[in-house]
């Protein structure tokens, strides 16, 4: 069943809140392999200009993951998860996360389109603090493989 285009423009308001800590921070530097000191000692975060230790780029995935399955679980989009794959993912920051954001999610459905009998989802989320400061906008596409 292919998507339903009159999803364009469906946005999805912030269902939780995530707070960012440190323990996080170094468990996701680890998984990654990153062993950079921005991500584990605040001493060296301070001395680089940050007030505590910060995040690696990729690390909004954790969060941003949790928004985008609750759009895929949407049952009224059509979307057979067992044919999607995941085809790109951008992050532009605005402000590096650091240990003690709490952050919110706002995401929505910027296009879905078909192209050599797939179906194609790009999903935008809007990452803030609770306080509305600004922090990452990521952009994702899905790729749903026709039948």
């Amino acid at each position: 069943m292919p998507l339903d285009p009159s999803f364009i423009g469906r946005t999805y308001p912030p269902t939780s809140t995530y707070e960012v800590s440190r323990e996080k921070i170094a468990e996701f530097a680890d998984a990654i392999g990153d062993d950079s000191p921005l991500y584990r000692d605040t001493a060296a975060a301070e001395a680089a200009g940050y007030a505590d230790v910060i995040a690696p780029p990729t690390f909004l995935t954790v969060i941003n993951l949790a928004a985008i399955n609750s759009i895929v679980a949407d049952p009224e989009l059509g979307l057979d998860y067992s044919r999607m794959v995941h085809g790109d993912q951008r992050f532009t920051h605005h402000r590096p996360v650091r240990a003690g954001d709490l952050l919110r999610l706002t995401t929505r459905i910027e296009d879905i389109f078909v192209r050599a009998g797939n179906d194609f989802l790009s999903v935008r989320a809007d990452v803030e603090t609770t306080d509305g400061e600004q922090v990452c906008t990521t952009h994702a596409q899905l790729v749903v493989r026709g039948e």
